[in-house]
């Protein structure tokens, strides 16, 4: 994984390919699916939950630039493997579902970086509240059905993704554009 998938897409931060060497994915799968763990795809955990494929995850932690000093959150697309991999290369590290990021249901406030494990149409404003000024995000964003690893900083109360590579990824369905009616 670290020298067929990580290496040769651009993901090379020391960082990141020593703790993906270190947090075992087929801990984070069904045991059916133990096997597969480290294909270069995401893989079905059931009930809509997926673990992204490794590339995904790796340029997300390598473009989250975590620091020691870091409060992040992650929201889990399901799995907990992104959580693992980011937990000891930040000062405190909060997890929450994808519904409860959406309800900007947080355990705190002013996070230095949000990290989205999976694809989003927009970032609702309960979650952007949730950011600190000047704050990181890296999730996937998913525009016109494509999906790409983005990343994002808060400015002036607000957050704009830029999309840097893209990549197939889970989307998470709690995070779809509300429907409107219109002309």
């Amino acid at each position: 994984m670290i020298d067929s998938q990580l290496r040769t897409s651009g993901v090379s931060a020391e960082f990141v390919l020593k703790r993906m060497g270190a947090v075992a994915r087929e801990d984070f799968v069904p045991e059916k699916a133990k096997s597969v763990a480290y294909m270069d795809r995401s893989i079905p955990l059931g009930d809509g939950q997926y673990l992204a494929a490794p590339i995904v995850q790796g340029l997300m932690l390598q473009e989250a630039r975590p620091t020691s000093s870091d409060k992040a959150l992650v929201v889990d697309g399901g799995s907990g493997y992104l959580t693992e991999l980011l937990r000891p290369l930040v000062n405190s590290l909060d997890s929450v579902s994808p519904a409860d990021a959406v309800k900007g249901k947080t355990p705190s406030q002013n996070y230095d970086l949000i990290v989205i494990d999976g694809a989003v149409e927009y970032l609702p404003d309960a979650l952007i509240a949730h950011l600190g000024d000047h704050a990181r995000v890296v999730t996937g964003y998913c525009m016109n059905g494509l999906t790409r690893v983005a990343t994002g900083r808060k400015a002036a109360g607000e957050v704009s993704l830029l999309p840097l590579a893209e990549f197939g990824m889970p989307v998470l369905d709690a995070f779809n554009k509300p429907t409107s009616w219109s002309f």
